[in-house]
């Protein structure tokens, strides 16, 4: 027997909304419900300062929606709604910021950010991490790639994290790093259909109510551009640097510079330039071709007067491991394809950046 959209509403009509006082799906907290060959996903949609009174909601929510004949699954996710404007009649007094704050137990945030998509950053950021963790520093990995998350299939993790007390998230850990990431919550090939103030109320829950536990660095992988999560991530946390992937190609390099004025502006300093894929060599006859051009990070990088971290090859290695759910750090560490990633990590240790 299947499980159908009215079944799961019923349901949660059993629960009161605390806001309310009535059934929670009449209060309009339940956004984007959906019901997929078993797999029941939602969003509870709140104020945020009403998070700890919605923490109970969201585990009886679960439990009877999972209760019911022929759910296999079930995702409930809590998130903050935008504050609404205020009547444009009325000069509302605006609080002064209290502008980036640490996260307790973490020591450094590192972005690894870029202009646009496909230059390969979150293989960067998963590479970079298990090269930290190989040489001694405890890691963590922030999947806020939210539309691509990609980090669970790179390293190799699945499951969903559990929440033992409703308010807290247990993150799942392999190769010595500690990893959170909404492709957790989601399938594979789900989308994740979110406006700003959703993205931005996931962040937070990600950043604040995981149990990250002590760490030396968090690796923050974001999504390309310049969007509401990069902006996110520098208003409320305390990035220690950022690292701009990019390709030698001009349109990739056209981005790559949008994205490092948008750290400029925020107040993020830049730790340097990868130039990823930035050539190949044929694996018959050892013959090496520049793909995507040459040395254009490296001329960026001068300009901007930051190291050029890495030159990464583009090598078929690099792609089967990532793909493969174990980077190549991992898999060859001592090969020459390797090689750049764990010379960033080491760059960051010397630099006390990790």
């Amino acid at each position: 027997m299947s499980v159908t959209r009215d079944a799961v509403l019923t349901a949660l009509n059993g629960i009161t909304d605390p806001v309310t006082n009535g059934p929670l799906p009449a209060s309009g907290a339940v956004k984007a419900l959906t019901v997929d060959d078993g797999a029941v996903r939602f969003v509870l949609e709140i104020a945020p300062s009403r998070a700890a009174d919605y923490a109970p909601v969201q585990a009886e929510a679960e439990r009877l929606v999972g209760a019911l004949d022929g759910v296999t699954k079930v995702s409930v996710v809590m998130t903050a709604h935008s504050t609404p404007a205020a009547p444009p009649d009325l000069k509302p007094q605006r609080a002064a910021p209290a502008g980036p704050q640490p996260i307790p137990g973490i020591a450094r945030i590192i972005a690894v950010a870029s202009g646009k998509g496909g230059v390969g950053k979150s293989t960067v950021a998963a590479n970079l991490a298990c090269a930290l963790s190989a040489a001694g520093r405890r890691v963590g990995l922030l999947d806020a790639d939210v539309y691509g998350p990609s980090q669970p299939r790179m390293l190799g993790v699945s499951g969903r994290p559990a929440s033992p007390d409703g308010k807290t998230i247990l993150p799942l850990r392999n190769f010595g790093v500690t990893m959170m990431s909404i492709g957790l919550m989601t399938n594979e090939d789900q989308a994740v259909v979110w406006r700003g103030p959703m993205l931005m109320g996931a962040l937070q829950q990600m950043m604040n109510q995981v149990q990250w536990g002590t760490l030396d660095v968090l690796i923050v992988d974001l999504p390309p551009g310049t969007g509401d999560v990069q902006m996110t991530l520098a208003q409320k946390a305390r990035v220690d640097g950022a690292i701009i992937v990019s390709t030698p190609q001009d349109v990739a390099l056209l981005d790559a510079r949008k994205g490092i004025d948008m750290f400029q502006q925020l107040h993020v300093p830049i730790i340097g330039m990868i130039e990823n894929m930035s050539t190949h060599i044929c694996s018959n006859c050892g013959h090496e071709e520049h793909v995507f051009g040459h040395g254009g990070v490296a001329r960026e990088a001068e300009k901007l007067g930051v190291p050029l971290l890495a030159e990464i090859p583009l090598h078929l290695s690099i792609r089967m491991a990532a793909d493969g759910g174990a980077p190549i750090v991992v898999t060859d560490p001592d090969s020459a394809q390797a090689a750049g990633f764990r010379s960033v990590a080491r760059h960051l240790i010397d630099a006390d950046l990790a």
